[in-house]
């Protein structure tokens, strides 16, 4: 595995998670690319949603990236927006050093970092700039959680439209931070809207789950979840039938 970090500005970077080029893995010389955006309120990113979730895509056999945005008190949404548009674009202008096939890059994010990425897929964007796919989980999507994150921020699912990337989108129905009616209104948008999407509500789960297993709960036993860790692999069976498998025809 190669990694390494590619800075944004003095406030934002991007880490790559790639991997090794071999001649016993011809049909995976150019890969899918997996971008994330964790969680953290817009006042910071999560570790717990950052580099756990890049190793789980990359055993997956994507080529995946971090994005850590502007964070903190005296920062705007609007800065991580045009932080999260550059992280894209640069993956998209190192496309064929880093190995990657640029209209097969695929933004996740959670909290909200989903927030931020459904904002990616929606807004101000031209069809050709956005993501091929999301994957969006437990998100801030309404601007009445605004107060709560100390900054103003648009409702993402007022801005979806046809040109919206297919969406995958789990959340837990008694999450009290970001209630399920977010997820439901990003959901409800979409299918106005014509767009694809798949949408899982698990039963029960605290808000910050990210792969709801032992290594990224911080040692809360609240945030580990065998059902809702299930949400990965179902991410990955979406993405292979959204934007295809690695060609296994000889």
């Amino acid at each position: 595995m190669k990694t390494f970090t590619k800075d944004i500005h003095d406030k934002a970077n991007i880490t790559a998670y790639l991997h090794e080029e071999s001649k016993d893995l011809g049909n995976a010389f150019v890969r899918p690319a997996v971008l994330i955006f964790p969680g953290g309120g817009y006042f910071m990113c999560s570790d717990r949603e950052a580099e756990p979730v890049a190793f789980a895509y990359l055993a997956e056999g994507y080529n995946v990236f971090v994005c850590r945005y502007t964070v903190g008190t005296d920062t705007s949404f609007e800065a991580a927006l045009t932080d999260a548009k550059a992280a894209l674009q640069i993956l998209r202008e190192n496309a064929k050093e880093w190995k990657i096939d640029k209209e097969k890059i695929v933004t996740v994010g959670f909290s909200a970092g989903g927030h931020l990425v459904s904002a990616l897929g929606t807004m101000g964007t031209t069809a050709e700039e956005k993501p091929a796919a999301m994957i969006i989980g437990y998100p801030v999507i309404l601007s009445s959680l605004g107060e709560l994150l100390q900054r103003e921020i648009p409702s993402t699912s007022d801005f979806v439209d046809e040109k919206t990337p297919p969406t995958f989108l789990f959340t837990t129905r008694d999450d009290v931070i970001t209630p399920v009616e977010h997820t439901l209104a990003l959901a409800g948008a979409l299918d106005k809207a014509g767009v694809p999407f798949e949408l899982h509500v698990f039963r029960k789960g605290d808000h910050g789950l990210s792969l709801a297993k032992p290594h990224t709960s911080n040692g809360n036993r609240n945030l580990v979840n065998p059902e809702v860790s299930q949400w990965f692999d179902m991410s990955v069976v979406w993405l292979k039938e959204t934007i295809g498998d690695f060609s296994f025809d000889g």
